[in-house]
């Protein structure tokens, strides 16, 4: 899951597009926390772009005095959770090709074919890739198919057509923007649409014509001051030019209309529409429905046994208050949530993220002691946030703590572009509601029903018998996967944990907190089990380097010659596309 961005200004002397896509940064801080940037285009087609690693403040400093590196009437801007690939600056979005015709990406979502990508771009097409992300094995595939037009200039229908073959390749759920150096805007969403984009409009402030804007939530948008918000369909793309009216074209037929249901449960903000459904009103019908739940799963005695309602902030506020005024139970605010924390499940290990959630949240003890308290979250994903939930509950003097869930049971992997973990690390995946109960401590846990949840959502929209992707859920994803994409999948999360779990154990070394397992991991190294974990390298290892980077498949879909010896890889690379201003902001802005 990432936040993507564009903006045209109607007038090609305008500068402040980087401005504008700068504020709706923030709009969006929540859809990605790792890495950001913005890319811009003045006139004469010059292009600009800062990003790196850390959020919007830190990247373009808090007083944003990075923005007016970035001139430029339009501007495309991009916010990344990590996926498949790394955290290294290198892969900060937006991504940039100069040939053909310049072009800047913003990519939210996931290829599931991207070993077939590479061995296409390495072998036929002959384009380079230089890190593990899938949004740069999109770009070079566009910008191949864009090459054989074999044009100096380009217009709308060579555009729709090279994205119509880059349809064909490539298999997941996306929504990008791009940017063609001086020419114009372009947005376009999987058939599926599992990933979402939307578009807007406003009249210029700077002469006649209407400046346009897309993002991935109408939030962005709305504080803009953009106006008859519409969703890019399932297989649609949109071209904007400079001062003309967007150009809409059907590059694949739709397949279906399945936007991703996670977005309702967790990630969208609540004053967002998304494909004419309300987050808000979405997450007051879950709350109804897991009410409804609740009162056939607990028994009279149970159900009396209830002193108080208590969400887990912030996701699950509004859900927990429909809970408690469908039960009739007092509601009210018991855990303080610190804002300057990331979300726990993002975190690359265990002891991690357990001692992330008591930095991320502090019981009132007041609002605990001597109750039954009955906890809604949005979801359980791993079960370490909620167990640790339970015991702070607990410790606060709550008598009787029943857990409900606002998601159905998590237990399957995520494959369109939210890594929330790996099959054997969901707490559902191999247990049932009572194993799961007495796992985090709880007197009971229950789960929302996958059709309450899919009728929350489904009641809302403006279309009749919505679908959605709940793979998540039940194993059912709504695009084929090929045979041995979960093995693959699993070998690339451990590989993009390896550096941030061997830094952390360096810090726990550092701050004086190491425990027997960081100290072994930061003096022999890391390596990537068969399930996908990244564990201390044992005693009996080899020590000629392939243990640190076991699998044979390497970067770029190239095969580690027998016997070659692979250096531990780098802890951060630069991009190499363009002068990036985020790449020294240490040493240029101190």
């Amino acid at each position: 899951m990432c936040g993507i961005l564009a903006l045209i200004h109607a007038n090609g002397t305008e500068t402040s597009a980087a401005s504008e896509l700068h504020e709706a940064l923030y709009l969006l801080q929540h859809r990605g926390q790792d890495a950001c940037g913005i890319a811009t285009c003045a006139s004469g087609g010059k292009i600009y772009q800062c990003k790196g690693n850390g959020m919007a403040a830190k990247v373009f400093r808090d007083d944003g005095a990075r923005v007016s590196d970035l001139p430029g009437y339009m501007g495309v801007g991009h916010l990344r959770y990590p996926t498949a690939g790394s955290s290294a600056n290198a892969e900060a979005q937006p991504f940039y090709v100069n040939s053909p015709y310049g072009i800047c990406f913003a990519h939210n979502g996931n290829l599931i074919n991207a070993t077939e990508l590479k061995q296409f771009l390495d072998l036929e097409a002959h384009r380079h890739i230089n890190t593990e992300s899938d949004s740069e094995l999109m770009v070079n595939i566009f910008a191949n198919e864009l090459n054989e037009t074999g044009k100096a200039r380009v217009n709308d229908k060579d555009i729709f057509a090279a994205l119509s073959r880059m349809y064909t390749r490539c298999v997941g759920g996306w929504a990008c923007t791009a940017m063609l150096a001086g020419f114009g805007l372009i947005g376009f969403r999987d058939s599926y649409g599992i990933r979402p984009l939307v578009l807007g409009s406003r009249p210029s402030d700077n002469g006649p014509g209407t400046d346009w804007m897309m993002a991935s939530e109408s939030v962005a948008l709305d504080q803009r001051g953009f106006t008859n918000v519409i969703d890019i369909l399932p297989g649609q793309a949109v071209i904007i030019q400079k001062g003309a009216a967007p150009v809409f074209r059907q590059v694949q037929e739709p397949v279906r209309y399945a936007p991703d249901i996670f977005e309702y449960v967790y990630f969208a903000r609540p004053d967002t529409v998304i494909d004419g459904i309300s987050v808000q009103e979405s997450r007051e019908r879950m709350g109804y429905k897991l009410a409804d739940t609740i009162q056939r799963r607990l028994d009279p005695a149970e159900l009396a046994d209830i002193d108080v309602v208590i969400p887990i902030p912030e996701t699950s506020n509004t859900s927990a208050a429909c809970v408690a005024e469908r039960l009739k139970k007092p509601y009210c605010q018991g855990f303080v949530k610190n804002r300057y924390v990331f979300r726990t499940f993002i975190m690359p290990g265990q002891k991690a993220r357990e001692k992330s959630v008591r930095r991320k949240l502090n019981p009132m003890k007041i609002k605990f002691h001597g109750k039954n308290v009955l906890l809604v979250d949005d979801s359980i994903v791993r079960g370490t946030t909620s167990r640790e939930i339970v015991n702070m509950a607990r410790e606060a003097g709550a008598r009787k703590v029943y857990f409900a869930s606002c998601a159905p049971r998590i237990t399957h992997a995520h494959i369109y572009g939210i890594d929330l973990a790996s099959p054997s690390e969901l707490i559902a995946h191999h247990r049932d509601e009572e194993s799961i109960a007495k796992h985090i401590g709880a007197i009971k846990v229950i789960y929302q029903t996958l059709d309450d949840l899919k009728a929350a959502c489904a009641e809302l929209s403006p279309r009749p018998n919505q679908e959605f992707e709940v793979g998540v859920f039940c194993g059912s994803y709504v695009t084929p996967v090929e045979p041995g994409y979960f093995e693959h999948l699993e070998r690339v999360r451990g590989e993009t944990k390896k550096l941030k779990v061997m830094e952390s154990a360096r810090e726990a070394i550092a701050n004086g907190s190491a425990g027997e397992e960081e100290i072994r991991m930061a003096t022999n190294g890391v390596e990537v089990n068969e399930d996908g974990q990244v564990v201390a390298v044992s005693g009996n290892s080899s020590s000629d380097g392939e243990t640190v980077n076991r699998e044979v498949t390497m970067r770029n879909g190239k095969r580690a010659r027998e016997g070659e010896e692979e250096s531990s890889p780098p802890r951060d690379r630069m991009d190499i596309s363009l002068h990036n201003f985020g790449d020294y902001a240490q040493d240029t802005h101190s």
